[in-house]
């Protein structure tokens, strides 16, 4: 296994290959742990392009605390839906904000889902409902991130103590929680030898499977440790959950020798592991950051001021403390780390509102953990849009299912272009296998086209064509032309230089 990671993080090639294969967690942090930073950068990289993995970067944003005023945390979670970022929820200090607004907790939370329509990312959630802490956790300034690594204990000796009557208060509504959230964390760190800072392996196996229940995307939380068995430990618990992403903490909580490597490795292996293709990080200092997105890191969670994400995230010790407002900065730092590419860095909600089009044609139940050939179609986000407001508001002119009535009645012809070679074309050839006699797949990135071409081709039983990136050559060869592209500003770009072009939107 060391000789294919090591391959495939030279090769793009070579890493399309280890994504097919079956994976032993073991085996792979034991190999990612053999390669140079640089190596582990290539890695994760290469785990990060399509298809193997999710190529977007973005920011989740924490936008309550206890000691919030109701309007406040309404306006932050409104800003946070005006740029696109998900938000945080940190269900504990939602139900202390309704408590001191006398209102139940699922309330609140009903009234911030109606507000907005980004994704909501649900954590410290238990299994009566949201968690709910005592003062002295609820009001914590951070010492642990002020002071800096390694983690040896809360710096003022605190466990992970709950007021669990008060829990069960509420458990009536626990269902409801996880319905109109569109993700679940769960924190496995209890196996990583961090027993008083997360709730037991038990309870958030309870919660992932309530979260899987209904259809949600499970996030599991752990931490880079000492970077080689701790970090399997946490990875082999967060599989065996049924996780879809995983969290990686490092701050305090990584005790490597060498915490820019440990960091840069965590976030590689993740990349191979995460069988949703999304890597985030909900608490690293800025150093770490800044080589976990170097290293493919696809989201890092952020917050408001006394929202303790917003100091978890983008600082360095001494710096980090409970009254820094970490968004700004955090999404300086990904700019200043992560090149533009077919999207922005960090994405807005302009691209969320693309993803949610891609969905809404192919049909969520075609999508993640749906395969077609090798791989599944999508990622983890695909999965979260289906529970958001913004999903039901977005426009699509057309569906897959529609593109294959119009080839059932013969109004595509014999060939058929599709014009972008991404997940959407993989669903409209297996929705046009049988209706047509041969697809051309055309797309500007020629590894797309490729990789596109050859996975195609071993999962459809008809001819798939590569159209060497040439949009117009590929529709005058077709008898019809379809543009897949999801994001307006491409999709009138393609359709410009293709005659009679169909498209989705």
């Amino acid at each position: 296994m060391s000789d294919i990671v090591r391959e495939a993080a030279r090769n793009a090639d070579a890493a399309w290959e280890l994504s097919r294969m079956k994976k032993d967690p073991a085996e792979i942090v034991s190999a990612v742990s053999e390669l140079h930073r640089e190596e582990a950068i290539a890695l994760g990289n290469n785990f990060k392009r399509f298809p193997l993995g999710c190529d977007l970067t973005e920011i989740f944003v924490g936008t309550c605390a206890s000691d919030m005023e109701k309007i406040d945390i309404l306006g932050n979670c409104q800003l946070s839906d005006a740029i696109g970022a998900s938000i945080h929820v940190c269900a504990y200090a939602f139900a202390d904000i309704a408590e001191a607004h006398g209102m139940k907790g699922i309330d609140l939370y009903r009234e911030v889902r109606e507000l907005t329509e980004v994704p909501l990312d649900l954590d410290h959630f238990g299994s009566f409902g949201p968690m709910r802490l005592p003062k002295d956790i609820i009001g914590c300034q951070g010492q642990c991130y002020n002071t800096g690594p390694p983690f040896s204990g809360c710096p003022r000796d605190r466990i992970h103590s709950r007021l669990l009557d008060k829990e069960k208060e509420a458990i009536a509504d626990r269902e409801e929680w996880v319905k109109i959230s569109s993700s679940v964390a769960v924190n496995v760190s209890c196996v990583q030898g961090a027993q008083g800072h997360a709730a037991p392996l038990e309870e958030a196996r309870e919660i992932a499977e309530l979260a899987i229940k209904f259809g949600k995307v499970v996030e599991a939380i752990l931490f880079v440790g000492d970077g080689d068995e701790d970090l399997l430990r946490g990875f082999t618990a967060a599989l065996e959950l049924g996780a879809d992403v995983f969290v990686i903490e490092g701050g305090p909580f990584n005790c490597a020798k060498n915490r820019l490597d440990a960091f840069a490795r965590a976030v590689a292996a993740a990349r191979i592991l995460a069988p949703g293709k999304v890597v985030a990080t909900n608490g690293a200092y800025e150093d770490e950051c800044r080589i976990g997105l170097r290293a493919g890191l696809n989201a890092i969670i952020t917050g408001f001021p006394k929202n303790h994400h917003g100091y978890m995230c983008g600082y360095a010790p001494g710096t980090a403390r409970r009254g820094n407002f970490g968004l700004p900065r955090v999404l300086r730092i990904i700019r200043e780390e992560v090149r533009d590419g077919q999207t922005r860095a960090p994405i807005m909600k302009e691209e969320v509102e693309a993803l949610a089009r891609a969905v809404k044609i192919v049909g969520p139940e075609h999508v993640y953990p749906e395969k077609i050939g090798d791989c599944a179609v999508g990622d983890a986000h695909w999965v979260c849009l289906q529970s958001t407001p913004l999903y039901h508001r977005v426009g699509i002119s057309k569906t897959a299912a529609g593109i294959s009535s119009m080839a059932k009645e013969g109004l595509l012809g014999d060939t058929v272009a599709l014009l972008g070679g991404r997940f959407v074309s993989w669903v409209l050839a297996r929705e046009l296998e049988g209706y047509v006699d041969r697809i051309i797949i055309s797309d500007t990135d020629p590894r797309v086209e490729n990789v596109t071409v050859e996975n195609l081709r071993g999962a459809l039983r008809m001819d798939i064509e590569q159209g060497g990136s040439d949009d117009r050559l590929s529709a005058s060869r077709s008898d019809a032309a379809i543009v897949c592209s999801t994001i307006p500003s491409i999709n009138r770009k393609i359709s410009l230089g293709v005659r009679n072009p169909i498209s989705l939107l």
